[in-house]
């Protein structure tokens, strides 16, 4: 019998359930609680590239730099954390390369976009790069013209087009991990903020669970 996979814990904007998200104090709950990888949200505002959910966070203003981000997250207390960076738009691949190489993150971090470009155009410029692509509900998927999702990822993690499948959670079964672990892919479930769920996807043996709430690891 085989060792029971390792579930990676994966902290969503730091630990947003405790502290705002995507800010150096949630980035900071996250590493006092105990996750293996840091989840946040990368968008371009006003020049530069921030880290921002929505527009409507990145209007709200006091939003991080990512420069500042990836400065906070070298230090060595990170040292052993794993960063998910999510890419929200195209047009950020260049610069936030840079700045993962410039901060030296660029082997700890895994890459992720609901938007297939910016994972093309990632791959494109920076062929190390590791990238999953990111698929949600069924508006997100609509809004992003899956026709047939699962046969598309799973087709994309065949070639190597990406390494890595993030699903929302309630996409996640036996039957979809084992087709993706037969590509050599990684499934990640997101946003799991219930005990349950997370227990349920741990069994099943998913390579990661993404919460709001770290503390659910316990």
């Amino acid at each position: 019998m085989s060792a029971p996979r390792i579930c990676q814990r994966i902290g969503h904007g730091g630990a947003s359930a405790v502290v705002r998200g995507n800010t150096l104090a949630s980035f900071d709950a996250a590493l006092e609680i105990g996750v293996d990888i840091v989840e946040f949200d990368v968008r371009a505002w006003r020049g530069e590239l921030v880290l921002a959910h929505t527009v409507l966070h990145a209007r709200r203003g006091g939003n991080v730099p990512l420069r500042e981000a990836l400065a906070h997250l070298s230090a060595r207390r990170f040292g052993e954390v794993g960063l998910n960076v999510d890419v929200k738009h195209a047009g950020c691949e260049t610069a936030l390369l840079d700045g993962l190489r410039h901060a030296g993150l660029l082997d700890r971090s895994l890459i992720s976009s609901q938007v297939a470009t910016v994972l093309d155009r990632v791959r494109e410029r920076e062929p190390r790069a590791r990238v999953g692509i990111s698929v949600g509900g069924r508006v997100a998927r609509l809004s992003r013209r899956w026709s047939d999702w699962r046969a598309q990822v799973l087709a994309g993690l065949h070639s190597r087009r990406w390494d890595a499948l993030m699903a929302q959670h309630r996409l996640v079964d036996h039957e979809l991990l084992d087709a993706v672990v037969g590509r050599r892919g990684l499934l990640y479930a997101w946003t799991v903020n219930e005990r349950a769920a997370i227990d349920r996807l741990r069994g099943l043996g998913v390579h990661g669970i993404a919460t709001a709430d770290p503390r659910l690891f316990a």
